[in-house]
């Protein structure tokens, strides 16, 4: 007995590129975003030496350099998941001067040092 499908909720623009690209693969975007979850599954069930390197390579104990062809793709990909999924959700600027750090922003066309203390100054050329 199968278990009855579940509803649940994409991003638009993960699911317009399931569309594009479900229709070079014959598959409608549903058996896109299904294909594409089972390939990620099966990445992230590897349990080999290869996806511990590929592990070690996210958590900073391996240099990316080091990794084989095939444990990069596998990296790269994992990376622009990440930014994708994290970087909307981020305030850099806010962690930065919690850290102590100043950080530099474009606003209108007009480069701002945020500092550490909430301050903000415009950077102009002298």
């Amino acid at each position: 007995m199968t278990a009855p499908d579940r509803v649940t909720r994409f991003s638009g623009d993960l699911f317009d590129e399931a569309v594009k690209a479900g229709a070079r693969e014959n598959r409608s975007a549903r058996q896109q975003l299904e294909h594409w979850a089972r390939l990620g599954q099966s990445v992230s069930n590897q349990t080999s030496a290869s996806r511990s390197r590929v592990e070690a390579a996210l958590a900073g104990k391996l240099a990316s350099e080091d990794l084989t062809t095939e444990e990069a793709v596998v990296f790269d990909a994992e990376i622009a998941t990440l930014i994708k999924t994290k970087l909307p959700t981020i305030n850099h600027v806010e962690e930065r001067a919690t850290a102590g750090y100043s950080s530099v922003i474009l606003h209108d066309g007009v480069l701002i040092e945020c500092l550490p203390d909430g301050s903000r100054r415009p950077l102009v050329d002298e």
